[in-house]
């Protein structure tokens, strides 16, 4: 099964509309997307690096290519205060 993430722009995520639900069932993925996030911040603070964000909305699931520039304990938040919540992200990729 092959899983298709659609491109998104950064400034159209403020539109979207995001579950409570956990995307994530799995323990071990759910703490590799911790470390992931946590490697991400470092990243966008240091270099400026842009990575991607494999994420999940009410409709689909969508990609964005940015830079993290915080880490909360419930959101990815991206530049313009652009927010993500954590428990709607599948993974992350430089």
């Amino acid at each position: 099964m092959t899983t298709t993430f659609e491109p998104i722009d950064k400034e159209k995520i403020q539109s979207l509309k995001f579950p409570n639900g956990e995307v994530l069932t799995d323990k071990a993925l759910i703490k590799e997307r911790e470390a992931e996030l946590n490697r991400a911040l470092a990243l966008g603070n240091l270099e400026r690096a842009k990575i991607k964000i494999y994420f999940e909305d009410d409709l689909s699931q969508k990609l964005v290519e940015t830079t993290v520039w915080g880490v909360t304990d419930k959101r990815v938040i991206l530049k313009q205060g652009v927010v993500i919540p954590i428990h709607r992200v599948h993974k992350i990729s430089l």
